[in-house]
């Protein structure tokens, strides 16, 4: 049997539902500009004709960046530093959390603490900046000189996400635990085989929140890479803009604008981000409701 609205209701419903259509719109609204602009005409984007969808489709500026081995390189670099930053990320963070999630834990409410203090009382960038330098002369010295390694490993954690993880774990019921021990299992098998298994949403939305932390991670990498070899994608567009935001000095290239070109790096930026989301938005709103609340 349908359950009929009463007025107030309904009336509540319908607003919801426009206003959170309008906020999609919006939100969706830059990215269909983004990839109009990329392939639309030469004179439509000069001229500032291009409002919604491409005028006088081409696919140039596609090609033509396809076809600089300094995007596939700096491409290369963000892949790297995401991949293996969210490893590491995760590696520290859920052996942290699992840890931290313990009531036997000795000083565990001091750690907790001490934990959420550095949400509450950032050291700033200048004491960041300090880690970063000393980090380098340390893996210098033992002979990693690849300063991406250096992005990857020096600030490799995050105090909420690591919050996030602890009241995840915290939730699993401790009768679970209990039996693993009756039954032999040390600390590492059953975080491997009882919590882990237990807490995949709390996993996927951290790993998530790593994940796009590393892909977008522009400041830092700036500040602390010398070698354009280097550069995470980022870095890269970022480096173009800036090269290329003087009217009088702007390249000109054979069929597109170079503001299509912009937005063609932009647009190939944010392409595996849309492609993994989907997959692991099922995990999203699970994890971070097991994960933000604590009973």
């Amino acid at each position: 049997m349908i359950k009929r609205l009463d007025a107030s209701e309904l009336i509540f419903k319908i607003i919801a539902y426009v206003l959170l259509t309008i906020f999609a719109i919006l939100c969706l609204y830059p990215f269909v500009y983004a990839v109009s602009s990329a392939i639309s005409g030469e004179e439509a984007v000069n001229a500032g004709r291009v409002i919604l969808l491409p005028i006088d489709p081409q696919f140039k500026a596609f090609q033509y960046t396809f076809s600089l081995k300094e995007f596939w390189l700096c491409y290369s670099n963000t892949l790297f530093l995401t991949l293996f930053g969210t490893i590491f990320s995760m590696a520290v963070s859920m052996l942290g959390a699992y840890a931290l999630s313990k009531t036997r834990l000795p000083f565990g409410r001091t750690l907790n603490f001490l934990l959420v203090f550095t949400m509450w009382f950032s050291a700033g960038l200048f004491a960041t900046k300090l880690n970063y330098d000393n980090s380098r002369e340390i893996f210098h010295n033992i002979g990693i000189l690849d300063d991406k390694w250096l992005v990857v490993i020096a600030m490799g954690v995050n105090a909420y996400n690591i919050i996030l993880l602890r009241n995840g774990f915290a939730g699993v019921p401790k009768e679970i635990e209990e039996a693993a021990l009756v039954d032999g299992a040390n600390e590492f098998q059953i975080a491997n085989k009882v919590y882990f298994p237990m807490s995949k949403a709390t996993i996927a939305t951290v790993a998530l929140f790593y994940g796009i932390s590393r892909w977008n991670g522009y400041f830092w990498a700036a500040q602390v890479m010398s070698d354009q070899n280097q550069f995470p994608l980022q870095v890269y567009i970022k480096n173009f803009l800036t090269a290329n935001t003087n009217v009088d000095s702007r390249p000109t290239y054979d069929g597109f604008s170079v503001d299509s070109l912009f937005y063609c790096l932009i647009v190939c930026a944010i392409i595996p981000i849309i492609i993994i989301y989907p997959f692991i938005q099922k995990y999203f709103a699970a994890g971070v409701n097991l994960g933000g609340v604590k009973e």
